[in-house]
């Protein structure tokens, strides 16, 4: 097997421990590995999204602050707006500290945090607060949603118990990951929150896919998943009347027929930040709608660079998994972008009208405390499971194109 030299970045020192020479970290040469072994694209798009989530609540601010101002309360036109700033900045802090983590520290921080969310939520029925009907949120002097911090995770824990099956063949790994979902299903459909159900069992059904199990296994599991659907239809009130009011109308197909008819009003260019004026009708402007604000102020052609940032983000991280061995790695960084890109094309279709509402927000877009924390801490995952030392592979390509073997 080739030996390399330290790999020593710019500004960097190298020292002697145990008779082997190693770099010497500072802060500052830290900061520089992990400039160069981040993926800056996947990075940028990322940044991009959040840039536009910034504008797009600085848009539907006004729309939700007026709609739920009370006589005894009147909040600001921009309340949302500046509260999003706070959550971005947090978000921001959380992303870029997940990102610097090695892989191996970003896994088991996203165990320890599944398992933490895990407890959280059971503790949601017992001690969680009501919002809207649903209980979704602990007290703890804010409020969390227990179910936006276990969706980074549960990418992360599904990759660690699907990848046991490299050291061992014959572990029942298909069973326990979906005895793991069965538990985390039932949990949301308890609160009730049937939309983050059919999301977590999108994720697992892509990792189970892309895990190497049997043709006839994906069978077993997506007719698993439709039995799901079925039974979740016949006997769970509230996938059944979200279901029903899509293909017969009722209150939650008017607010999705209203989302359309404001993202169509704005023509292809908008009618202008702060002019649209359908906006102001809808419930949820700020979260679950925000991308008909967009279409009603800022056009049809911001939402397709939208939609387009979304496919080019899922693709950048299909593109990096290519030629990626470890089958971690390979899971963990899907699972991620499938959480994150399912859950923004489910929202884009519930605003055109093509799926039942769910009451899901558009990630990295959206408003929101405990979502946008928590979708920024995924996203630091994913640029953490992505890291590759540029020098390392060079040296790697250099010697196979010579038919050298490491």
């Amino acid at each position: 097997m080739a030996t390399y030299p330290p790999v020593v970045p710019r500004g960097g020192k190298v020292g002697v421990e145990g008779g082997i020479s190693r770099p010497v970290r500072n802060r500052r040469s830290e900061l520089a590995i992990w400039w160069r072994e981040i993926d800056r694209t996947l990075l940028f798009l990322i940044l991009t999204l959040m840039a536009i989530g910034t504008a797009a609540v600085a848009a539907s601010s006004p729309a939700s602050a007026r709609r739920l101002s009370t006589a005894a309360v009147r909040l600001d036109d921009l309340y949302f707006f500046t509260m999003h700033i706070r959550w971005q900045f947090v978000g921001l802090i959380a992303m870029i500290g997940a990102s610097m983590l090695p892989k191996e520290l970003a896994r088991r921080a996203g165990i320890v945090l599944g398992l933490a969310m895990l407890i959280a939520l059971m503790l949601v029925p017992v001690v969680g607060t009501s919002v809207n009907g649903a209980k979704r949120w602990l007290n703890l002097g804010m409020s969390l949603q227990p179910s936006e911090f276990l969706k980074p995770a549960f990418a992360i824990c599904m990759a660690w118990i699907l990848s046991w099956r490299v050291r061992d063949p014959n572990l029942p790994v298909v069973a326990v990951s979906t005895g793991l979902m069965g538990l985390i299903a039932m949990l949301l459909m308890a609160q009730p929150d049937f939309g983050s159900a059919v999301l977590f069992i999108g994720v697992w059904f892509v990792l189970v896919m892309m895990s190497g199990i049997s043709i006839k296994l994906i069978g077993l599991a997506g007719g698993g998943v439709m039995a799901v659907v079925a039974l979740a239809y016949m006997f769970y009130d509230n996938a059944r009347h979200r279901i029903d009011a899509f293909l017969g109308g009722g209150t939650a197909f008017d607010q999705v027929d209203l989302a359309q008819r404001t993202l169509l009003s704005g023509g292809w260019t908008g009618s202008g930040l702060w002019l649209g004026t359908r906006k102001l009708g809808l419930p949820e402007a700020h979260t679950d709608y925000i991308f008909s604000v967009i279409g009603e102020e800022f056009g049809l052609l911001a939402c397709l660079v939208i939609v387009i940032l979304y496919l080019a983000l899922v693709a950048r991280v299909l593109v990096r998994l290519l030629d990626e061995e470890d089958l971690f790695t390979t899971l963990a960084a899907a699972g991620l972008i499938a959480q994150i890109g399912g859950q923004a094309f489910i929202n884009i279709l519930v605003n055109l009208q093509l799926f039942p509402s769910k009451g899901m927000t558009l990630p990295l877009i959206s408003y929101g405390g405990s979502s946008t924390i928590a979708l920024c801490l995924g996203a630091g995952f994913l640029l953490a499971i992505t890291r590759r030392n540029p020098f390392i592979r060079r040296e790697r390509f250099s010697l196979a194109s010579v038919g050298i073997k490491l």
